[in-house]
């Protein structure tokens, strides 16, 4: 058995006979069957919640919390790798199944705040945090890593790594592996390529990451291309410019951005062939699976994008962004329900989710015509960003409130100045085949004042 170290002798025992026949007893009193009855209706509540709380919370494996680790780094190297080694061990870590991992968005929560262990275990409701810091000086490089138990802040494990700037992937593999062996489990698998070009390129695709997150808007993409370039310039055989260049011409197809370079077609061809590049490099980035199955959804390519999506879910399980990225397509074909469901275990996943979560939850709501609930989850963002308010214009159109909807339509319209109803009806007339859902939309758009 797990954790016992030494054979434990075991018996079996047979009985040769059947045990005695019970004699027959009379049937029990009225309030026994209505205690019963009572005690029935209970389990059957209580199956139900189980049926419907958030998959993401429901698991026999321990939950473990990755806190952003400290930059110990001086002048220039201040910021460069701090992340980086975080997010890395967040995502081999939930790959390799040891653990329930909390998404980063929620535990980079507790940047530059002093660690209570216990009061982020109850926040996050983990069994355990990893902390640590990180420190580049020159070529080389330190981590220092420990485990807590985040029900009693008492300290597990603890470990220094002074290595080369290239090992930086080496380091956080041994750790992972630490972890694992931490609950009764050996990662068996070999130690992940690695070198200080690689580790540059890295740099720069989190820098332009960074840049989106910031400003999702045509300004924010086009740095996040610029940073791209320079990540595949870094090391042209690492995955990560790619996936950020990916991004970028997606981005450009579904809002209209840079319309004066190529058209949308030709930003998504141009976007699955650096996803595709991304994937023959590094088909275990979970994140090359992701924005290969959102430009699948954006060609219409709906049944490619799901089984793409389930491969990026089954790489990275942490990752709610890709959870929330599937209900794309499903929304597309009418699986609202299904669609809600993910979202909702995207917010296990990660409790303090990001904005577009709502976002996403608005459209759903949309799509079941109960637009006061889409509204009222679009309000729940704490900006909504200049590419959300065409969904905010639909909604409004949805409730019959003309001034706002146009009122949303014009700030949207401020970044995608081209979009019209034909464009609209070209662009999503192969993809979007919910029953009656597109004509709604357009009826919508019309009624916001999108022009013809």
């Amino acid at each position: 058995m797990k954790n016992i170290a030494e054979p434990v002798q075991a018996f079996r025992v047979i009985l040769e006979e059947q045990a005695p026949r019970q004699p027959a007893r009379s049937s029990p009193p009225r309030w026994v069957w209505a205690g019963a009855a009572v005690l029935a209706l209970i389990l059957v509540l209580a199956g139900t919640t189980w049926r419907f709380w958030p998959s993401a919370t429901v698991s026999d494996m321990p939950r473990i919390a990755v806190l952003p680790f400290d930059d110990m780094s001086a002048g220039a190297d201040q910021g460069y790798l701090s992340d980086a080694v975080a997010e890395g061990i967040i995502t081999e870590l939930s790959r390799s199944k040891t653990y329930a991992v909390i998404a980063r968005n929620s535990s980079f929560r507790y940047r530059d705040k002093p660690t209570d262990a216990r009061q982020i275990g109850d926040e996050l409701g983990v069994d355990y945090l990893l902390e640590g810091s990180q420190q580049k000086v020159g070529d080389r490089l330190k981590v220092t890593a420990q485990l807590l138990n985040a029900h009693d802040g008492s300290h597990l494990w603890a470990n220094t790594y002074n290595r080369e700037i290239g090992d930086l992937f080496v380091v956080q593999e041994e750790i992972i592996r630490t972890l694992a062996d931490r609950v009764g489990q050996r990662i068996q698998r070999p130690l992940p390529k690695s070198d200080a070009a690689q580790v540059s390129a890295l740099h720069y695709h989190l820098m332009g990451i960074a840049e989106i997150r910031k400003d999702f808007s045509a300004a924010g993409n086009a740095l996040l291309r610029q940073f791209s370039l320079k990540a595949i310039k870094s090391d042209p055989n690492a995955q990560f410019g790619y996936i950020g260049l990916a991004w970028s011409y997606r981005n450009d197809a579904i809002f209209g951005w840079h319309e004066q370079e190529h058209d949308r077609d030709e930003a998504l061809k141009r976007g699955a062939e650096y996803a595709d590049k991304a994937i023959l490099l590094a088909p275990d980035d979970a994140e090359a699976h992701h924005v290969r199955a959102r430009i699948h959804t954006e060609a219409g390519e709906i049944e490619q994008a799901l089984a793409r999506f389930d491969q990026a879910m089954a790489l990275n399980p942490s990752d709610p962004n890709i959870l929330v990225g599937s209900t794309d397509p499903l929304l597309y074909i009418g699986r609202t329900d299904e669609a809600i469901d993910r979202i909702e275990q995207a917010k296990g996943i990660d409790p303090f989710h990001p904005d577009y979560f709502h976002w996403q939850m608005g459209w759903a709501l949309w799509e079941k015509n109960d637009c006061g609930a889409a509204l009222a989850a679009m309000r729940k963002m704490s900006r909504i960003p200049s590419g959300a308010h065409r969904m905010l214009a639909g909604i409004h159109a949805c409730l019959g409130n003309e001034r706002e909807a146009r009122e949303a339509l014009a700030v949207f319209l401020k970044d995608s100045p081209g979009q019209s109803i034909s464009k609209e009806r070209r662009e999503w007339e192969k993809i979007w085949t919910a029953p009656g859902s597109l004509e709604r939309w357009i009826e919508h758009m019309r009624f916001a004042g999108l022009p013809e």
